[in-house]
């Protein structure tokens, strides 16, 4: 009895031994079939003809904007009219080709907007965006700049001065294309709007936001919008030693909300057991230790599903199998900020106010908190999500400034999105990049056109590496001439390739 007990025993520890083996065969093999599905899928992109693109004057012409003070300050008494429309004057005498056959209208004094018009009528039209203003400088640093911030210089293989990346590039890099398209006797098919916003550094209130409003009140509908927001990038996906362009497909809500605490106030010697900076403080604490939920979904889970084929095989693995790895990944991602910003609406204390005096306890202590919003969450849901985890009616919650919403998210699988990548491609045959779409952590004039457009996309030719990204509302801003060249490229290219219907 004791022999057959034994015996039955041992073949069910050996029935469990197999059974196991084969789940764990099973699930290998399903994991190695879905990393080897996953590849990167090289367009078959027929080299682009030779662009006679006049290098030293388009580098001249965007030195020669830059020298434009064109900025935007949170003070509207320091606006300066003069500069805009001395810029005005400068784009029309630079580029009299691209005038003599774009229709021109200001929009609040100072915003442009220019239409090509288009062969086939029966085509939606789309539209080009960039921005005329710049951010200020930093009062006190002008010496820590290699060249004046407003000399707009070409020197050592760069362009120099405040807007350089941001975004004189993009206005000027669309004209020169117009102006040698123009100067071929080319025709788009479809009509071509292109808008030139005068304050999107100070959301866009006076300019694409009137744009927007004067295009849905004449009812325009464009089926594409390009906007800035994206860029060729270098070794900034850990593992990958591939260029990346990563085209915008959608970009964060913005949202901002003050708390607010009031006491008594009185002598700091004989304090309460909480100031009213006390109780602020922790409900601070309490929002940074307590984020909003990562989700791997959307245009993040997009752009990771594209760059995962030049990423190392375990990296590969992973993505490949998010029903399994899905927590690991998530851990990984999030251990990085830029990642992390990528699949979380974001949390960020700015700024802090008490008291004007060491001893005097505050009467009222205030905190603002800017948060960069999901798609998928709302701002009713953040705000909502706020108070609860603050969790004290001491603490006031308000909303500050003007609230965004998240954009919708725009189709890849589109002629405009062909058009984009196949003359990204084109326009750097010496490194072919990765093309993939990205969420843009940051907000663009182009979200004030969500009424009016069926698909917006963000993105510039130019290859920015790391060490150039701190010219961004930083100090010696530049740009390599080579990719302002590759950036004109680009705008000329995409025009000629959707007439191509890529």
């Amino acid at each position: 009895m004791t022999k057959t007990a034994d015996k039955s025993s041992s073949k069910r520890v050996l029935y469990a031994i197999v059974f196991v083996l084969v789940v764990i065969c099973i699930i290998t093999t399903v994991l190695l079939y879905n990393t080897s599905q996953l590849k990167y899928e090289a367009a078959e992109t027929p080299p682009a003809e030779a662009i006679d693109i006049d290098e030293v004057g388009a580098a001249e012409r965007l030195a020669g904007a830059l020298r434009f003070k064109t900025v935007s300050h949170q003070d509207p008494e320091k606006f300066a009219p003069e500069e805009f429309l001395a810029l005005h004057e400068y784009l029309e005498r630079n580029f009299p080709q691209a005038h003599k056959i774009l229709k021109k209208e200001t929009v609040s004094d100072y915003s442009l907007v220019y239409k090509w018009e288009g062969s086939d009528e029966s085509k939606k039209p789309i539209m080009l965006m960039g921005h005329q203003d710049v951010v200020p400088v930093i009062e006190g640093t002008e010496d820590e700049w290699t060249y004046p911030p407003f000399q707009g210089m070409v020197d050592e293989g760069y362009i120099w001065g405040r807007g350089a990346l941001d975004n004189k590039s993009g206005v000027m890099g669309i004209l020169e294309a117009v102006e040698m398209l123009a100067g071929e006797g080319f025709v788009p098919e479809q009509t071509v709007y292109i808008t030139f916003g005068h304050d999107e550094e100070v959301s866009g209130k006076n300019g694409a936001i009137k744009m927007a409003e004067l295009f849905e009140s004449r009812g325009v509908e464009f089926e594409y919008v390009l906007d800035e927001g994206g860029f060729i990038t270098l070794d900034m996906v850990s593992g990958v030693k591939r260029p990346v362009a990563f085209i915008g497909i959608a970009e964060k809500g913005y949202l901002t909300l003050e708390l607010t605490v009031e006491s008594e106030g009185g002598h700091s010697s004989i304090p309460p057991p909480s100031t009213a900076a006390g109780i602020l403080s922790r409900a601070v604490v309490n929002l940074e230790e307590n984020p909003f939920p990562p989700r791997l979904d959307g245009a993040a889970n997009e752009m990771f599903q594209n760059v995962a084929p030049a990423m190392p095989f375990l990296n590969r693995m992973a993505l490949a199998n998010l029903w399994i790895a899905r927590p690991f990944v998530i851990n990984e991602i999030t251990g990085n900020k830029y990642s992390n910003a990528m699949v979380r609406t974001t949390t960020a204390a700015t700024m802090l106010k008490g008291s004007d005096k060491e001893n005097v306890l505050p009467i009222v202590a205030t905190a603002v908190v800017n948060f960069r919003i999901l798609p998928g969450d709302t701002a009713e849901v953040v705000i909502r999500e706020v108070e609860r985890i603050i969790d004290d009616p001491r603490v006031k919650v308000s909303t500050l400034g003007k609230v965004s919403e998240p954009s919708p998210v725009s189709e890849t699988d589109t002629p405009f999105y062909r058009a984009l990548k196949k003359s990204i491609l084109q326009a750097s045959p010496e490194n072919t990049p990765i093309v993939a779409p990205y969420l843009l952590m940051a907000a663009t004039d182009s979200r004030h056109y969500k009424e009016v457009a069926d698909n917006t996309y963000r993105f510039l030719g130019y290859t920015l590496p790391p060490g150039d990204m701190k010219g961004f509302h930083g100090t010696d801003e530049r740009l390599a001439i080579d990719e302002y060249m590759r950036t004109v490229r680009t705008y000329y290219l995409l025009l000629k390739n959707l007439n191509e219907g890529s």
